[in-house]
């Protein structure tokens, strides 16, 4: 993972104030991204951290801190080639919002995704405005399928992020998402189960009884995950179906499962 400092129209009032709702970055970032530290350093810390368990892995630079497109494309070029320069790195991975690819911006992909493993991934998180308005989006569903369809008709591979659980959704509602995905050129999916993290404008929220969350066990979130993959294509990869916190910032829920665990009790659901 790469912090490069990037910032988000949601945040810096072009578009809003205060970021999503449930957001935290440092929830999700590990010590060695830091926008003060080069990119190239934060990718070969990264490169020491996993050489040890994986040493003859080659990596993908995965720019996910906030939103990776906005800023001029000039300064995108420099930190993305920073990255590809690195040794062992082979392709890039980044992570940005529907509403931050300009004609330049797309432009530039199009031309790096010939040249080198790139996947462009979209926080989608909801196809409901409903939903994307109460947590501060600030950005719609038609800009999402707007954004997809631009990306993969230009060859690019296109990623979704869809969060379940969002503020006042139902499980109908998280179906009707995917099944709206499931219609749009998309490779990869991550399905996020939501999380309330302390230091987010959710968290005061929930706590002080302002929003309504469903409260699911771990084998819950399994069923409806069970269901929501037999919607998808079956050349459509779901990347990922939870993640991680740490405990100290987790405030729900707190199932204390790892990822490959999660994916076992995932297996018992699937038969």
């Amino acid at each position: 993972m790469v912090n490069a400092g990037f910032t988000c129209p949601n945040r810096d009032g072009s578009k809003g104030n205060g970021g999503c709702t449930f957001c935290t970055n440092s929830a999700f970032n590990p010590a060695y991204c830091n926008p003060r530290l080069s990119v190239t350093r934060q990718l070969e810390l990264g490169k020491e951290f996993f050489a040890k368990k994986y040493p003859q892995m080659k990596y993908l630079a995965y720019f996910q801190a906030y939103s990776n497109t906005y800023a001029p494309v000039e300064r995108l070029r420099a930190v993305y080639e920073e990255a590809l320069a690195v040794d062992d790195v082979v392709g890039l991975v980044i992570a940005t919002r529907p509403d931050c690819l300009s004609d330049e911006i797309v432009e530039y992909f199009t031309e790096l995704s010939r040249r080198v493993f790139l996947v462009v991934e979209l926080g989608v998180e909801s196809t409901h405005d409903v939903t994307l308005q109460t947590i501060n989006r600030c950005h719609t569903w038609t800009e999402s399928q707007s954004a997809i369809k631009r990306l993969a008709s230009c060859g690019i591979i296109v990623g979704v992020h869809l969060i379940l659980g969002l503020p006042g959704e139902t499980e109908t509602m998280m179906e009707q998402s995917v099944t709206a995905i499931a219609e749009l050129p998309v490779t990869l999916v991550k399905f996020h189960q939501m999380q309330v993290l302390e230091g987010t404008v959710l968290g005061r929220q929930w706590e002080q009884g302002e929003v309504k969350l469903l409260h699911w066990t771990a084998e819950q979130y399994a069923s409806l995950c069970s269901r929501l993959v037999k919607l998808m294509p079956s050349d459509v990869v779901v990347e990922r179906f939870v993640s991680q916190s740490p405990p100290s910032m987790l405030i729900s829920p707190r199932w204390n499962l790892k990822p490959g665990e999660f994916a076992e009790l995932l297996k018992t659901k699937m038969n």
